[in-house]
């Protein structure tokens, strides 16, 4: 038992289990086509005998993500290192939250039932999972959650987002590219991603630097490419998505450079939405 253990009641005074709001996982697998693992809910649990996530009480200390992956570990024998977080979308009933947690993993390993909640686990295609007798409130999210099945790569023109601030980075280029790098490998979430139906997305994150900014190196979340050249050739380059379950978002204003990105198959959105997610971060 832990400090969310228990009943709490939201502002319309619905009953809900997990006095710090609740959280699930839903982890998929492109096999080739993506598989979702769910699981039945046992007689003994609300909702017994229908389908759903691997999930429960958030306690106190955790986040979303720790809560949801401890969960899941806790009700099957799913090892949840191997599950990289990607999205998350919050049900916000006032008072009392449910987040769920979209992953991907690399492999679809065999995963069994590890606790008295748990009647079965399995393996689902994605476009089966609308035919199982799902958890009430999982087949309504159903809808929305089965469009972030993805993975987002974050590729910025670094030369572009700090020529849109005027923080002195003329007089010191790499600096102001190592202060950029720090400020965007601190935000924890990215929301309002162009093109997104959930609250929050984890991106893979690529920095394209160029001229006196090579030299940057990587920090913990953030790969960091200098570009041998134009960096605007590396960047449309980079656009291309590699994986099937991959989308990219390239951060840049300049319209030839965002036209060659859309050609290759990428979104992109400017300098603003990067700056403004920086300066929520900061202010948090």
């Amino acid at each position: 038992m832990g400090d969310g253990d228990g009943w709490a009641n939201c502002d319309a005074g619905h009953r809900h289990w997990g006095r710090h709001g609740a959280a699930g996982l839903l982890p998929y697998c492109m096999d080739p086509e993506p598989y979702i693992l769910l699981q039945k809910r046992s007689r003994l649990s609300i909702g017994g005998g229908t389908w759903g996530l691997l999930g429960g009480a958030r306690h106190s200390h955790e986040d979303p993500v720790e809560a949801a992956l401890r969960e899941a570990s806790e009700e099957s024998t799913l090892d949840p290192s191997i599950v990289r977080g990607l999205w998350l979308s919050r049900e916000d009933h006032g008072g009392w939250s449910y987040d769920t947690v979209i992953g991907s993993v690399p492999v679809r390993a065999e995963v069994r039932p590890q606790s008295f909640e748990s009647a079965a686990v399995a393996w689902v295609p994605a476009d089966q999972v609308a035919r199982r007798r799902l958890f009430p409130a999982f087949a309504d999210a159903w809808r929305l959650l089965s469009r972030s099945l993805y993975q987002l790569v974050l590729v910025v023109d670094v030369a572009n987002v700090m020529g849109s601030r005027a923080d002195g980075w003329w007089r010191d280029r790499r600096g102001a590219a190592e202060r950029l790098r720090d400020e965007i490998a601190a935000i924890d979430g990215f929301d309002g991603v162009p093109g997104a139906v959930v609250d929050l997305c984890y991106p893979k994150i690529v920095l394209v630097v160029e001229g006196q900014a090579r030299g940057v190196g990587a920090v913990e979340g953030v790969e960091v490419v200098a570009a041998p050249g134009s960096g605007d050739d590396t960047i449309a380059e980079l656009a291309a998505p590699r994986a099937p379950d991959e989308r990219r978002l390239v951060v840049t204003a300049d319209r030839e450079l965002r036209a060659r990105c859309e050609s290759a198959g990428a979104t992109v959105t400017g300098p603003r939405w990067l700056l403004d997610a920086i300066r929520r971060s900061c202010s948090a």
